[in-house]
């Protein structure tokens, strides 16, 4: 379970004060996906990223009673002056898990040969995007966070591989999903929510958050 209490989060934009929350209250339980729609610039990257523990409410709490992921895509926690050997090693410790096991499986799944032993900061984006998916997926979580959609690398092989192995743990995990497109959520999520001014507006099918959606984007 994972449940947002009363949180509050706002940002200074240098003229006005941005809202992203209010006192805002949902709650995730296990086995029950969610998409969030959000026009862009209305804080999506900022929500899944305190709901990873990435960033802290102002006001209210956050509670994670469950293993919750990094946001796909996320690269803060990869140390880039150390090579994918050394940070799939120093992850796995973090997590509790065989450091073994971490590397063998990103190294496999990475397929990027000797670069591997090579400091990752020295990595064209394609490959940075691949050791960070690799990573992510010889996590094991309850939850996954997902922003505006899967990444993909320009490896078909490597997408191939990764998809097929997101897919599998999908089926037996919770996605929690943001994006700016109803379409983007169908594959994970049929219940959803809308983010609108400060609130989280939670409807059991997505159709029925779609309607909201398009009525106060199109309106």
């Amino acid at each position: 379970m994972l449940e947002f209490i009363n949180v509050s989060k706002s940002f200074w934009t240098g003229t006005q004060r941005k809202v992203i929350l209010d006192r805002a209250s949902f709650r995730v339980d296990l086995g029950y996906s969610l998409g969030i729609l959000a026009p862009n610039g209305t804080g999506k990257t900022t929500v899944i990223n305190m709901i990873a523990g990435l960033e802290k409410p102002d006001e209210g709490e956050i509670v994670r009673a469950c293993r919750v992921s990094f946001p796909l895509g996320f690269m803060g926690g990869v140390v880039t002056r150390l090579s994918a050997t050394e940070n799939s090693r120093y992850i796995a410790q973090l997590y509790g898990l065989d450091p073994d096991y971490v590397e063998a499986f990103c190294r496999w799944l990475c397929g990027i040969e000797e670069y591997f032993d090579m400091p990752v900061g020295t990595y064209s984006s394609g490959m940075r995007a691949r050791f960070n998916f690799s990573l992510l997926l010889a996590l094991d979580f309850d939850v996954y966070l997902i922003d505006e959609g899967m990444p993909q690398s320009t490896d078909p092989e490597f997408n191939r591989r990764a998809g097929s192995i997101l897919a599998d743990r999908l089926r037996s995990a919770t996605v929690i999903i943001v994006s700016h497109q109803a379409k983007t959520l169908e594959k994970f999520a049929r219940r959803a929510a809308v983010l609108k001014d400060g609130q989280l507006y939670s409807f059991d099918t997505l159709e029925e958050a779609k309607r909201l959606y398009d009525y106060e984007t199109q309106g």
